[in-house]
């Protein structure tokens, strides 16, 4: 026996409307070919689905059984179809985000908490552990969106802007170094320098200064919350380099000082790395858009 949808709603039409013509205008058909429609699935069953005699229209036993079917299949059919239309048009979804960049946290999370309130059909998670592996994971879609300051030539992906912002030189303020009005690469040499937990090339002191100067630190300690990198800082105990919007608040603590990176500064470039068939995505638009902002806050507090 062959049922289709068609058949499950033409069994609940009639139910419902209680006759053959009444439940053809309610499925937009002829009343001819609703019957046709009728005779057809009692001729695959075997057995009659409807007691003709009665009025109004009432089902057999047998097209009891293929109600109750009806009733419990086309609410689920009718959920999905409502779901894929909501991916359709980009109302639900998902937000699976990689971070390279492990000062990142502190600025996306308000940005995620601004997103979820607009978007709240949208599962969100963030996936730390994928951070040295973003970029394939990007590709082979275990993520849907990778923060990153170092673009790469990938097919498929796009790299989109997100903010610049400058690494700055953390002291303390009686530290010997807090005298100076920029900190050069061979400054660092003899120091403590407290980084986040993650390789050198991750890290814009090396990536941008330290190593391409050929100039090794002391000591590396590393600490994986900023609050911690900035009380160990304060009680003297190294020296650090952090992202201008980490140590907004520290510029104006007595306790620390802030320097640039070099007499002309460094700046970099943060992006939001995502798969080329979702850039049209409003919630992924959503998301850069709501990034850009909170850039915009940070920098101007």
């Amino acid at each position: 026996m062959h049922i289709e949808f068609r058949h499950l709603r033409t069994i609940k039409a009639i139910h419902d409307c209680g006759g053959l013509a009444r439940a053809a205008d309610q499925l937009n058909i002829t009343q001819s070919a609703l019957s046709h429609q009728i005779k057809g699935l009692e001729d695959q069953a075997g057995v009659e689905l409807f007691i003709r005699r009665s009025k109004p229209m009432k089902l057999s036993p047998a097209g009891l059984r293929l109600l109750r079917l009806a009733e419990q299949i086309l609410p689920q059919i009718e959920a999905m179809q409502e779901e894929f239309s909501s991916l359709r048009d980009g109302r639900t979804g998902r937000m699976h985000i990689a971070i390279e960049c492990h000062a990142c946290f502190e600025w996306l999370f308000p940005v995620l908490e601004a997103f979820r309130k607009s978007w709240p059909d949208v599962d969100v998670d963030i996936k730390p552990g994928l951070a040295f592996d973003a970029l394939p994971a990007l590709q082979k879609e275990e993520v849907d969106l990778v923060v990153s300051s170092d673009p790469e030539n990938l097919p498929g992906i796009e790299f989109v802007e997100l903010f610049d912002y400058n690494p700055v030189f953390v002291a303390a303020s009686s530290h010997p170094l807090a005298a100076k009005p920029f900190v050069e690469a061979e400054d660092f040499r003899g120091q403590t320098l407290i980084t986040y937990p993650v390789e050198r090339s991750r890290l814009d002191v090396f990536s941008q200064l330290l190593t391409p100067a050929r100039v090794e630190p002391a000591s590396i300690r590393q600490v994986e919350l900023t609050a911690v990198i900035l009380l160990l800082v304060a009680s003297n105990r190294g020296v650090s380099v952090l992202p201008d919007w980490v140590v907004r608040e520290v510029k104006y603590n007595s306790d620390y000082v802030t320097r640039p990176l070099t007499e002309a500064g460094i700046t970099r470039r943060l992006y939001a790395a995502v798969r080329e068939e979702d850039l049209e995505k409003p919630y992924v638009q959503e998301l850069v858009s709501l990034a850009r902002k909170e850039a915009r806050k940070l920098q101007a507090a």
